[in-house]
C-alpha cells in the first residue's frame, strides 16, 4: 500500500483492500466511501485535551467521565504527559478559541464535540501547521481532512423510526418527533434518518419539537405538544427520552411504540411500563475511542477518515435487569459504557468514580 508521509500530510487511499491494513480495523471501522489518514509518528508521552462544548445533559457528563476513565487506565496513562478537559458552552467561537489555546500551548492532540459542523476549517489548518492532531466525535464536522469518530447518526435515526413503524404495522396518522440541539450535525443527521422512514408513510402528520437532548426540556416541550395536538400513535426521541416518557405518563397518554435513547432510567421505564420499541444509543464512551484514535495517529498508525462505531441497541422485549439496564444505578447512568471491539468496556464504578469538572 502506497502511503504519503510528508510531515503531517494526509494519505488518502480509497480501496477496500487498503482498509484491511489500517490500524485496529475491528475498532476503527471505515464509513462507506471514506479515505485513510496517516500522520508521521511523534514520540510520547503526549499532552492531550478534550474540548467539550455544551455540558448541560447527562450524556455529556458521561462522555467526560469516559474520557477521564480511559486516561486513568494504566496502559493509556503511560502514553499521557497531561490530560485536560474543558467545557465551553454552545458558542463555536469560544470552542475554537479554546482549541487554539491548546495548540499554542503545544498540545499534541485535541478531541472535541463540535458546536457546529462548518466553522472549523481555519483551526484545522492551524492545527496541521502546528503538528496538533484533531479528532472530533459525536457532533462531527463537514470535513474530510481529519479523523472523526461517530456512529452513523442517519442510521440511528432511521433505526428508531423504522422500529416504531414496524410496531405499528407500517401505518400511522400522527407521530411525535423529539429532536436535539439545533445547529449540530448530529441533530441534523438523526432527523434526516427518521424522516427517511416517516416521510414515506401516507397521510402521516409529523409533529416536531426541540428537546435539546435534555430530560427537563424534553418533558416540557412534549407536554406542550400533547396539550396542543392530543394523542400520538408513536414517538421517536433523539435523547432526553425519560422526560418524553414522563410527559406522556403525566398526560395519561396511552402506551405507544417509542424509539428512545440508552439512558438507564429510560430503559427502566420501558421495562416497567412495557413500552414497545427500541432503546438505541449514541454511546458517550465514544469520547474514549476518540482519545484512542488520537494516540494511534500520534504513534504513526493509519486510520479511516470517518469511523462508524456500532450502534448499541436493544428491543424492549429483550430488556433484562442487570444485563442491559441496572435498577440499582442512577437513572442518569448511560448504558453505552464502551465498545468491546476497541477496548474493554468501562465498569459503572470506573465511570461514576470520575469527576465532571474541568481539569
Amino acid at each position: 500500500m502506497k502511503k504519503l508521509l510528508l510531515g503531517l500530510s494526509i494519505a488518502t487511499i480509497a480501496t477496500s483492500s487498503a482498509f484491511a491494513e489500517t490500524y485496529h480495523p475491528e475498532c476503527f471501522v471505515p464509513a462507506p466511501g471514506t479515505s485513510i489518514i496517516e500522520k508521521s509518528a511523534k514520540e510520547g508521552p503526549y499532552k492531550i485535551a478534550f474540548v467539550n462544548g455544551f455540558a448541560g445533559n447527562d450524556w455529556r457528563i458521561a462522555a467526560i467521565q469516559a474520557s477521564k476513565a480511559w486516561a486513568a487506565r494504566p496502559e493509556n496513562a503511560a502514553n499521557i504527559e497531561k490530560f485536560t478537559v474543558v467545557s465551553v458552552g454552545n458558542d463555536s467561537s469560544a470552542q475554537i478559541a479554546a482549541i487554539d489555546n491548546f495548540i499554542a500551548a503545544g498540545y499534541d492532540a485535541i478531541t472535541f464535540i463540535a458546536v457546529n459542523p462548518t466553522a472549523f476549517e481555519p483551526v484545522i489548518r492551524r492545527a496541521e501547521r502546528a503538528g496538533t492532531v484533531l479528532v472530533p466525535f459525536d457532533n462531527v464536522l463537514d470535513s474530510d481532512k481529519i479523523v472523526q469518530i461517530n456512529e452513523s447518526q442517519f442510521a440511528l435515526g432511521k433505526l428508531k423510526a423504522q422500529t416504531v413503524m414496524d410496531e405499528l404495522g407500517g401505518t400511522a396518522k400522527k407521530i411525535l418527533m423529539v429532536n436535539g440541539l439545533p445547529g449540530n450535525a448530529t441533530d441534523r443527521d438523526r432527523r434526516l434518518g427518521m424522516m427517511s422512514v416517516l416521510e414515506k408513510v401516507d397521510g402521516l402528520d409529523i409533529v416536531e419539537v426541540v428537546g435539546n437532548w435534555d430530560t427537563g426540556t424534553s418533558q416540557k416541550v412534549v407536554a406542550d405538544a400533547l396539550a396542543t395536538h392530543g394523542q400520538f400513535d408513536a414517538v421517536v426521541s433523539q435523547h432526553g427520552s425519560a422526560g418524553t416518557i414522563n410527559a406522556l405518563q403525566a398526560a395519561n397518554h396511552p402506551i405507544v411504540p417509542m424509539g428512545v435513547d440508552g439512558e438507564n432510567g429510560v430503559r427502566m421505564l420501558m421495562a416497567d411500563l412495557k413500552i414497545p420499541g427500541v432503546s438505541a444509543a449514541q454511546a458517550p464512551a465514544m469520547s474514549a475511542v476518540a482519545l484512542e484514535a488520537a494516540v494511534s495517529l500520534l504513534q504513526g498508525h493509519s486510520l479511516p477518515q470517518t469511523v462508524y462505531l456500532p450502534i448499541p441497541q436493544v428491543k424492549s422485549k429483550n430488556l433484562q435487569a442487570g444485563v442491559n439496564y441496572f435498577p440499582d444505578l442512577p437513572k442518569s447512568f448511560n448504558t453505552g459504557t464502551g465498545f468491546p471491539s476497541c477496548f474493554k468496556p468501562f465498569s459503572p464504578q470506573e465511570l461514576l468514580g470520575q469527576s465532571i469538572d474541568n481539569t
